[in-house]
């Protein structure tokens, strides 16, 4: 099957500038990078095709090749003469996969480049891991504690992540010379591939430890207390420094990252530290005034004050009865929009008192009916 054209990989047009491309790859290594796609060999493969096409057509000496030869000018032995150089890139393409390292180093943290440039392959801290929590509104307000359990890879004790057995130490790879990684020339085309005496490590192992069989690590479960502060927002994000997976040779352990989820409440809702309620308001209480019981949290209520002639969508703020402020020594405020009533299944006693109520009432009693029928009065004159 034919190979698909670099452009189309990354979707741009053939007179797309450096920046266009560099954006098209970055938005499709994003998407497709093994790291977001585990076990996906599809994403893994649509990864390799486009960090393929982004090597090729960055670099504006390759690029012109392409154009002209297409594919067949990275082909061994095709297109016209040759460029020498080897591990180093003399001569070649240079850096080689420095600007993808560079973002790969954005988006995962540092987990995409192993080697520094022009020195040894730099052993990366272990990968970050995520879980989550879900708490209720009221655990948001008072803050709470949970406990989360982890599955993690931690550093062999018996070789403190070395992998070697004890007593013994790893040796810098001599193909590599501890990069881990290897060039290989192919027409205009430099190709780094892991090195394969050391399999990317930059380390050989001659004695393996016993215990992690020269891995360096062991699976392990941890049991963790997570202090939730009041005020925490849903999807929050509480960092726990080194809980992550142990890295490669000892170094470092990553972080353990647990997102916060906050349930519905049942009556109130919730933006920011402040909280919104709409409350049912009996239509008495609306014509006459009075007051009204506004639920809180954990089942306390404060007392609001509705002035007579209050209507449906009003709303009232109370200040300081809202959520707390993460960190800090106040709080947000509660607004109550009330909805007025109207009472049904009245009897027939009920309904003679309430016809002769409306009928001691005129046009003045409703003002807002009034305005609205000499507005239509008005847009009907100008016909």
């Amino acid at each position: 099957m034919a190979k698909a054209d670099y452009y189309d990989q990354l979707g741009v047009d053939r007179s797309a500038n450096a920046a266009e491309l560099k954006s098209a790859y970055r938005k499709l290594a994003k998407k497709y990078h093994p790291d977001v796609n585990p076990g996906d060999a599809a994403a893994e493969q649509k990864f390799k095709d486009i960090s393929e096409a982004y090597e090729v057509l960055k670099d504006d000496q390759s690029r012109a090749a392409y154009d002209q030869f297409g594919h067949a000018a990275f082909e061994q032995g095709g297109g016209p003469g040759g460029m020498g150089g080897g591990f180093g890139g003399q001569g070649g393409m240079g850096g080689g996969f420095g600007d993808i390292g560079d973002i790969f180093e954005e988006f995962f943290g540092g987990s995409g480049r192993a080697a520094g440039r022009g020195g040894q392959r730099r052993a990366r801290r272990g990968d970050d891991l995520r879980t989550e929590v879900n708490i209720s509104l009221q655990e948001a307000y008072d803050g709470t504690e949970r406990q989360v359990n982890v599955a993690r890879a931690a550093a062999c004790q018996s070789c403190n992540g070395s992998g070697a057995k004890p007593g013994s130490q790893p040796s810098i790879c001599p193909t590599c010379q501890g990069h881990g990684k290897v060039r290989a020339q192919q027409g205009f085309f430099t190709i780094e591939r892991p090195c394969h005496s050391c399999q990317g490590s930059g380390q050989i192992i001659a004695e393996p430890c016993g215990d992690c069989r020269g891995g360096g690590q062991t699976r392990e479960a941890r049991n963790l207390s997570v202090a939730i502060p009041a005020g925490v927002e849903d999807g929050t994000r509480i960092r726990l420094s080194g809980e992550g997976n142990a890295g490669a040779n000892g170094v470092a352990y990553g972080d353990l990252y647990v997102f916060v989820n906050i349930a519905p409440h049942g009556i109130l809702r919730r933006d920011g530290a402040d909280l919104f309620c709409a409350m049912p308001v009996p239509f008495d209480i609306a014509v006459r005034g009075g007051a009204v019981n506004v639920p809180l949290m954990a089942g306390k209520t404060v007392k609001l004050t509705i002035p007579a002639g209050a209507h449906s969508g009003q709303q009232f703020r109370l200040r300081g009865k809202g959520m707390p402020v993460l960190r800090a020594r106040k709080f947000g405020d509660l607004y109550v929009q009330i909805e007025v009533e109207t009472p049904t299944g009245l009897t027939r006693e009920q309904k003679k008192r309430f016809e002769a109520f409306a009928d001691s009432l005129d046009t003045g009693n409703y003002p807002e009916v009034s305005t609205f029928q000499d507005r239509a009065k008005k847009a009907d004159a100008k016909r």
